[in-house]
């Protein structure tokens, strides 16, 4: 089991065959993990008052789309959906075709979730390999999910199911990637600049960072430029992260006193199942922790530091005036409860 699952026990991406809720593709994605149920708006033609509604033409391609098609959309009910070529910006990848009509025959009564969960286990994981071409992290940026009929295709007997890949961000919404699946890198990294939102005292999807949020990515680190030879332990992941993400926050922030700012130090590791995978890549982030430690708490506008020669980019407010994390100063500390942003825990620091 991950490390994260004693440190973050409210953390719902600590499972080894992660899975996290995406969104709905005209009713027909189905939520992989438990933690959040999306729902379906009335919107598609022939929909309104509760009806089964009809998929648009350029939706009903995409739903029958081949193994290797990458669909996208652009309103929140996905009635829009169509098929883009997977160079351009895309919320799904179809992995692999798979019909249920022998379990379910015509006439059968719609799966409830929970079968839905079950079959899209069984169903949408084995090739995921076969795919790719090389394994699925574990804890990457991308998992599996599926792609089900509608009510009325349902009723209308159509028993084929799309398997696929997506990248659902901490908070559930699916965030666009850009080329295949087999050619991306699967770390799960936000580019520098990016703040995550706040849910709860946990951490949510991107966000301005002139709005509450969580982390700010401050640097975008390869482990493989320091490690060659193989799998870094994570105390030496540590050992070096502490060093190198102090100077990106030197760099990014301008020299600023985090510590006066409240603000924390953190960075994450990789697990062994990642690195094997080809994912070695990993964020430092700033953050402000509750004063009792037990999560993380709002900040407020970006710590980067202004460009030359402006005025504006004022480091981001520290979080609200109920006093510092208390962590004890020193050494790199762990959060003891806030849910990480990757597969593997972060480790922070307040810098003293």
């Amino acid at each position: 089991m991950s490390p994260s699952a004693d440190r973050f026990p409210t953390a719902t991406q600590t499972l080894r065959t992660r899975v996290v809720m995406g969104g709905i593709f005209a009713g027909a994605l189905i939520a992989l993990a438990l933690s959040v149920v999306f729902s379906w708006s009335d919107g598609i033609a022939g929909g309104a008052g509760g009806g089964a509604g009809k998929l648009s033409a350029a939706a009903e391609e995409a739903f029958h789309s081949p193994p290797g098609s990458c669909l996208t959309w652009d309103n929140p009910d996905a009635s829009d959906a169509r098929k883009v070529v997977c160079t351009q910006p895309h919320l799904f990848e179809v992995t692999t075709l798979v019909d249920i009509g022998a379990q379910f025959p015509e006439g059968a009564p719609t799966p409830t979730l929970d079968q839905w969960q079950q079959i899209a286990q069984q169903k949408c994981t084995a090739d995921v390999k076969p795919y790719l071409g090389h394994n699925l992290d574990p804890y990457g940026k991308l998992t599996t999910n599926l792609l089900r009929p509608t009510a009325s295709q349902w009723d209308d007997g159509d028993r084929q199911l799309r398997c696929g890949l997506q990248w659902a961000g901490p908070g559930g919404k699916l965030l666009p990637t850009t080329s295949p699946a087999k050619e991306q890198d699967q770390s799960l990294v936000f580019e520098p600049g990016t703040c995550l939102g706040l849910l709860g005292k946990g951490v949510g999807d991107p966000v301005e960072c002139t709005k509450p949020h969580s982390y700010e990515i401050i640097a975008t680190l390869d482990l493989k430029s320091k490690f060659k030879d193989g799998y870094p332990k994570q105390d030496d992941q540590k050992t070096w992260l502490d060093t190198e993400c102090t100077k990106s926050a030197a760099d990014y922030t301008g020299g600023a006193d985090l510590d006066a700012k409240h603000l924390i130090l953190t960075w994450d590791l990789r697990e062994q199942e990642s690195w094997d995978a080809g994912s070695s890549k990993v964020n430092c982030k700033v953050a402000a922790k509750l004063p009792d430690g037990s999560g993380l708490q709002a900040v407020t506008g970006s710590i980067k530091a202004a460009p030359a020669g402006t005025d504006g980019g004022q480091p981001g407010d520290g979080p609200p005036a109920d006093g510092p994390p208390s962590d004890g100063g020193g050494g790199p500390q762990t959060s003891s409860s806030a849910p990480p942003t990757s597969s593997a825990p972060p480790t922070s620091k307040q810098n003293g």
